[in-house]
């Protein structure tokens, strides 16, 4: 599960709520085991979630880099270049 936890900080555009809220999520899901809680812990996890997010969010904003922002293409090329050899499949 956590290998769907992204880097978020230092990208330019900015992390989106979306991606943030994602990461939460995956995070929370490997904490708790579960990827679907029962109802009776439905308000806890989505709770956490919520807490979280607005943790991360504060996070990414205030992280300070003496490094240029990391371009979303290059990083998503970096990766499949990676996966290709790991694998032995064409990028």
């Amino acid at each position: 599960m956590c290998r769907n936890i992204k880097t978020l900080a230092n990208f330019e555009p900015p992390a989106t709520d979306a991606e943030v809220r994602a990461s939460a999520l995956q995070f929370v899901r490997k904490l708790s085991g579960t990827t679907h809680p029962s109802r009776a812990n439905e308000e806890a996890f989505d709770r956490a979630v919520e807490e979280i997010t607005a943790s991360a969010r504060r996070l990414v904003d205030s992280i300070e880099t003496k490094s240029s922002p990391r371009n979303r293409e290059d990083e998503l090329r970096k990766a499949r270049m990676q996966t290709a050899r790991r694998f032995g499949t064409s990028a």
